[in-house]
């Protein structure tokens, strides 16, 4: 008789005689690249610092690709782009210190976005670690401390058998939904030791599945088929799951009118009958859901962007399917459902009844409609024109990163992604400076495809470096300044605080001039030629920059009155 804990995997001869004489000249730096390339990684980004040249070193010995950017933060926003394209967790290099804390802000970015990084910064010696004041260069006393409450996870190494496992659980953390940076630091000693230890192989590090509870879909299917007004919002989760096509279904078999998040950009087509489109940020949307008297949330935690900045309040039956528990009914009672949206949509599939409603895409052009006729009013037309000429240069499936500017607050009402995964911004947490070091990220991932990045004045102006970087690579990314002479959305939004703005106004550089002098084509557009302009960058391969000197509006908010 056999019992499960007398099974073990014996090691093949070739594996013994490579455990009893490991390649000499190896280093706790070659365990993390070996395990790194067994967990499946192909390609790193990072930045080498004063404590990092002991895993550069170790990454000359592997095949792993290293990408490496000129600036801490942007690595991060490069990674989180990498796995948001690819699913996989993308591995961030960082130094001791000052360079682990420089990528705080992107680990946000990705936290707030689900995206999987494996950040793997290197630590003070093994003596100093602690909180002892022993003065080591970059010496923080608690360096885990300051990622506890961005990342999902935090693995501290302090022996170099402690590696293999350590970066797996690590990535395990990452890719287990919801997806999310994870942390884990390795003493500088640690890393730059000889080591004895065989060659890592193939850690396990399968991710955990989250399947929903059948009791609860079987409810949830119930509600939802004997609803009179049934919507969904479609969120972030769902682009991540790979549901979309799964989504599409549920929705044409219950006819239920379907609004994206900005997050979700791409997980429901736009041009479909029962689309509504990502018209959050809109009174004549909001009350639409509000209506629903069963409303089906996947894979948002309906916070502020997506609740059209809170005041959105259901007066209907609400079903939220959400991964990440702390969402679970955060903002509004509901039927949680704890799960990923791919297996939580599934089961509905398999247990929903059809029901037939041939109103709903009445009801859906009417509340488009209504949206159209509050913004034509509003006189927007340069915005719209310019957006417009945007998605008509970009070709179909190809990928765009979005900064926090305001024609990206346009696109994220008004853009068709035209795919799931296509469209990408830093909505999840609003930092700046996003868009270019994400596209590059993303080109790495999918060189086969042109990609866009969108930024605005100030935005660019924290990626200006990376021009070297994507130069260096010859990176497929065409960036679109929108130069409208500073910070512009704070320009509107303190005018229409406080009667003007304050400290919005900046020096910027001559952008074309400046992306020529690091051999990377530019050229100045206007609205009228944007289109033929951005269609010609894209088209050729490499880097490109292409500038519009342009001051946009945004259209009126709802949620003021």
């Amino acid at each position: 008789m056999t019992h499960d804990h007398d099974l073990v995997l014996r090691p093949t001869p070739a594996q013994t005689a490579a455990a009893l004489s490991p390649p000499p000249g190896r280093s706790g730096a070659d365990l993390v690249v070996e395990t790194l390339a067994g967990l499946g990684a192909t390609t790193v980004f990072g930045l080498s610092g004063r404590h990092g040249p002991g895993v550069s070193d170790a990454l000359r010995r592997s095949d792993l690709r290293y990408v490496g950017l000129r600036m801490e933060n942007n690595a991060g926003f490069a990674a989180d782009a990498y796995g948001r394209i690819t699913g996989e967790a993308a591995p961030l290099l960082l130094s001791t210190g000052p360079g682990a804390l420089t990528s705080l802000a992107a680990l946000q970015e990705a936290a707030a976005a689900s995206a999987p990084v494996l950040a793997i910064s290197s630590q003070i010696p093994t003596a100093g670690l602690g909180g002892g004041r022993h003065g080591y260069l970059h010496e923080l006393p608690d360096q885990a401390a300051s990622f506890r409450g961005v990342v999902k996870s935090v693995h501290t190494v302090r022996a170099q058998s402690q590696i293999p496992s350590a970066l797996a659980a690590a990535w395990k953390s990452a890719l287990t939904a919801p997806h999310g940076p994870v942390w884990v630091e390795i003493p500088q000693d640690v890393l730059l030791a000889e080591t004895a230890l065989p060659v890592v192989t193939a850690p396990d590090a399968t991710p955990d599945e989250l399947p929903p509870r059948p009791e609860l879909t079987a409810l949830a299917a119930d509600l939802l088929a004997r609803a009179a007004r049934p919507a969904i919002i479609a969120g972030g989760g769902v682009v991540r799951a790979d549901a979309a096509g799964k989504l599409l279904r549920l929705a044409e078999r219950l006819d239920a009118p379907v609004v994206t998040t900005f997050g979700g950009k791409g997980a429901f087509p736009w041009e479909h009958p029962l689309s509504l489109r990502s018209w959050l940020e809109d009174r004549h949307t909001t009350d639409f859901l509000e209506d629903a008297d069963v409303l089906l949330v996947v894979g948002s935690g309906l916070g502020e962007l997506s609740s059209n900045h809170h005041t959105f309040a259901p007066r209907g039956r609400v079903i939220q399917i959400e991964a990440d528990l702390g969402k679970l009914e955060s903002n509004h009672p509901a039927l949680g459902i704890h799960a990923d949206a791919r297996p939580a949509l599934q089961a509905l599939l398999e247990t929903v009844a059809e029901r037939t409603d041939a109103a709903a895409p009445q009801r859906v052009r009417t509340l488009l409609a209504k949206v159209a006729d509050r913004i034509a009013a509003q006189e927007l037309t340069l915005e719209q024109d310019v957006l417009a000429a945007v998605r008509r240069a970009l070709p179909a499936g190809a990928p765009s990163f979005w900064d926090m500017t305001i024609l990206a607050y346009w696109a994220w009402s008004a853009f068709d992604a035209q795919a799931p995964n296509a469209m990408h911004s830093a909505q999840g947490a609003g930092g700046p400076g996003y868009g270019f070091p994400a596209a590059l990220g993303a080109a790495v991932a999918d060189p086969t495809r042109p990609v866009l990045a969108v930024s605005g004045a100030g935005g660019a102006l924290y990626s200006i470096a990376e021009l070297a970087t994507a130069r260096q690579y010859g990176l497929n990314v065409t960036w679109l300044i929108v130069d409208d002479g500073g910070h512009g959305i704070l320009r509107a939004h303190m005018t229409d605080a406080f009667g003007r703005a304050t400290a919005t106004e900046l020096i910027r550089p001559d952008h074309v001039a400046l992306a020529e002098s690091f051999g990377v084509p530019g050229v100045r557009t206007g609205p009228e030629t944007l289109e033929a302009d951005l269609a010609t960058a894209l088209a050729t391969p490499g880097p490109s920059v292409v500038v519009l000197p342009a001051v946009l509006r945004m259209f009126a908010p709802t949620h003021l009155g």
